[in-house]
């Protein structure tokens, strides 16, 4: 079985349509996998059922061959708002996941420190939310979802409130990390270009079904330069065909 297998799933809210219909996904241990689609498609829906936030009507989540009922401490989750208490440092933010389920230790101070400087926010501790831009929360959002190790990441659309520089360097660290600590990821967007950037397996979401999947074999790591290569250029495209962009 898969690291994380989604078997069947459908989903409605009551009274409505089906949001999900039949969804089956398999992803793989440290693979990078991107969820596309067109707003109201049912994307942010799929997510919250794979990583337990929400049961399905029908179908069966499964989590390293177990079934997921309920949000797991081996999940770690980036959502488009960091979401930061003002009132708590930058720190102190980071290792809130932490101090919910025990006491923290010197070494969890560490850990937060070393991610923090992954991030370029080393010099940062001790400032509070307000005190940081856009894209500094954005990064200690990152932090704070790694601050466990988790094995498997759940990431909803974190960079789209971004400039498109600082989206690009928050993608560079991303992947940096999630290389270096082995982490299998989830990322939901709606953009073509930061999937095909980002992931290892792309898939288009319509009317709560996956019409389309694919692999992204382009080399790794990723650099600024190849967004501007033909290959990268050609998935883009096909992926936007998909989604019913024309050319």
């Amino acid at each position: 079985m898969s690291f994380l297998s989604i078997e069947d799933v459908s989903f409605r809210y009551q009274g409505k349509n089906a949001v999900i219909n039949q969804a089956n996904w398999e992803i793989e241990k440290g693979e990078f996998h991107c969820l596309l689609g067109k707003s109201g498609c049912g994307k942010t829906t799929l997510l919250k059922i794979a990583s337990g936030l929400l049961p399905p009507n029908e179908g069966r989540v499964y989590l390293q061959g177990k079934e997921l009922t309920e949000p797991s401490h081996e999940c770690g989750f980036v959502f488009q708002s960091p979401a930061l208490l003002e009132w708590k440092t930058v720190m102190d933010n980071v290792l809130l996941p932490v101090v919910l389920r025990r006491k923290t230790t010197p070494e969890d101070r560490e850990k937060a420190v070393a991610l923090l400087e992954l991030v370029g926010l080393c010099d940062y501790l001790n400032r509070h939310p307000a005190q940081l831009s856009g894209g500094q929360q954005s990064r200690v959002a990152l932090a704070r979802a790694l601050i466990q190790k988790p094995s498997m990441m759940f990431l909803d659309e974190p960079f789209a409130s971004l400039d498109a520089i600082t989206r690009e360097e928050l993608q560079e660290d991303l992947l940096k990390i999630c290389q270096l600590e082995g982490t299998t990821v989830l990322f939901i967007t709606h953009d073509i270009s930061e999937a095909v950037y980002l992931a290892d397996r792309v898939a288009v979401m319509e009317q709560g079904e996956i019409i389309y999947e694919a692999d992204v074999n382009l080399l790794k790591p990723r650099t600024v330069e190849m967004r501007y290569d033909p290959n990268f250029n050609e998935l883009c495209l096909k992926v936007r065909q998909v989604m019913g962009g024309g050319v």
